[in-house]
């Protein structure tokens, strides 16, 4: 079942008229941002020791250093990929991106741990607008087997970056020392931003932004109707349920009645459907049109990548805490224990990518399947170290595992996901699947770590990390389930 259409003419350049060399010339723009946004984030993983003691910070201000960018990112999602849809994805890219690299510069230079912080809730804000573009660009101007491959070159520069980002964040912080080295941190991605909004600037198809349709060019009306296509109201209920979803996870260690925010967020979570239901039938146009989750490869697909993200987020957390607190690694040793992963699972991006269209859904199940023996893998290594029987290194193999899987995973199931959904509704609905990642991230690293630590205080670091594995692969296992009726559901030749 199709989604229906109640929005007025889109605003977007004709892609038709889009020349090749033009496609992918856009492409490189938004893997450039995808690159610095993301060696940011794992960037700070490592700059956090150097942060509290430069700036005297509390263990609060720390949590906020990453949980105040994941709040803002993920309440503007949603909202963010229906405004590209409806105004023009280009020219809001390009303003989240200089939202990004203007924070970073103020985070590379904030004097006290307040000032940080609101650098990094504008940096969540900036990402937020951006992130949900790059998807439906990638939409709007691929097709087919193009599509694939862009979607995998797409997972090729988050593998990449992944991999870059620990070994730089020690390489700056030992080059720059205690004082400078965080700071750099932040303000590597100036240069990269700079670049990226020079070089939109000249390739995005221009209008950046449209206010009117092609066929109602200066009508006020015309305007008018556009900005109310925004759906306010809706955006506003989302975010305020998302907002109330996620702030248990991140800040929980206060009081327990925080978590009285959950039953919260599922009520807005109500209210915010049978708010779009009603806008849509006073003919209005609705920031998701929920008929997308009739598409059955759609809601699958969601339910794979939320379940995804909210077991296999949480693997490298537990490998950092391990091999650092449990058996008296490096912070930089730590981050070397990713690398091979993510090369591998940029490989693996790239190489799903250009065959995603041809084998389908069975690429995410072998993905799955892959990420399941990795973590059993990754137990047998733990335990072996354990009785003195194995290096720790050798988790760099079975950790390999578990990066060929992200791989084949993520961005294939990205182009399927997104495969039967209507241009127009292209942004949001990236944006929707993105807020079940941030969500089922934000959700599994809390109850994973508090697993983790809870068996921690009877027993080893091993048999908690192993316990903290064991619950990834439960979820990872049903994530298999869904993938497999998926698979039926479309048919064997898909």
């Amino acid at each position: 079942m199709s989604p229906t259409h109640n929005q007025e003419p889109s605003g977007l350049p004709d892609t038709d008229l889009i020349s090749d060399a033009v496609r992918w010339r856009i492409l490189a723009v938004l893997l450039t941002v995808i690159f610095m946004s993301l060696v940011g984030v794992s960037i700070v993983n490592v700059a956090l020791p150097s942060i509290q003691r430069d700036l005297n910070a509390s263990l609060s201000d720390m949590q906020w250093v990453l949980s105040g960018y994941a709040l803002t990112f993920g309440i503007v999602l949603v909202a963010a990929g229906r405004a590209g849809d409806i105004m023009g994805r280009g020219g809001i890219f390009l303003f989240g991106v200089g939202i990004f690299t203007a924070a970073s510069v103020a985070a590379g230079l904030a004097p006290n741990a307040m000032w940080l912080n609101m650098a990094r809730f504008a940096q969540g804000l900036g990402s937020g607008l951006l992130n949900p573009q790059g998807l439906g660009m990638i939409q709007q101007y691929f097709r087919g087997d193009a599509r694939g491959r862009a979607f995998g070159y797409f997972g090729t520069a988050v593998g990449v970056s992944v991999a870059i980002g620990p070994v730089l964040g020690g390489f700056l912080i030992e080059m720059g020392g205690p004082d400078l080295g965080w700071r750099l941190t932040f303000l590597v991605n100036v240069p990269i931003g700079v670049i990226a909004l020079t070089l939109g600037w000249l390739w995005f198809p221009k209008p950046l932004i449209s206010l009117t349709p092609h066929s109602a060019r200066g009508s006020w009306g015309n305007t008018m109707q556009r900005l109310r296509s925004l759906d306010p109201i809706g955006a506003a209920l989302l975010g305020l349920a998302v907002l109330a979803i996620l702030f248990p996870f991140v800040e929980s260690h206060n009081s327990a009645l925080i978590w009285l925010l959950l039953p919260l967020g599922v009520l807005l979570v109500y209210l915010w459907v049978r708010w779009e239901q009603r806008h849509a039938r006073r003919g209005g146009s609705p920031m998701v049109d929920l008929e997308i989750f009739s598409t059955r490869s759609f809601t699958n697909g969601a339910i794979i990548m939320t379940l995804y993200f909210l077991g296999m987020t949480s693997i490298w957390v537990l490998v950092a805490l391990y091999v650092q607190e449990g058996n008296g690694n490096t912070a930089l040793e730590s981050g070397l224990f990713g690398v091979p992963a993510a090369l591998l699972s940029a490989y693996a991006s790239d190489w799903a990518g250009k065959r995603v269209m041809r084998y389908g859904r069975k690429i995410v199940i072998g993905g799955l399947i892959l990420g399941i023996i990795g973590l059993a893998a990754s137990i047998a290594v733990v335990q072996l170290h354990e009785s003195g029987d194995l290096s720790v290194w050798w988790l760099l193999l079975s950790l390999s595992l578990v990066g060929l899987a992200q791989g084949s995973v993520i961005s294939p199931n990205q182009t399927l996901t997104l495969a039967d959904v209507p241009l127009d509704y292209a942004g949001s609905s990236g944006a929707i699947m993105q807020t079940g990642q941030r969500i089922g991230t934000s959700v599994g690293i809390a109850m994973i770590t508090a697993a983790v630590f809870a068996s921690l205080s009877a027993s080893s670091w091993s048999t908690a990390v192993t316990v903290g594995f064991g619950l990834i692969g439960l979820v990872i296992l049903v994530a298999l389930g869904v993938a497999i009726k998926d698979l039926i559901d479309r048919g064997p030749s898909r």
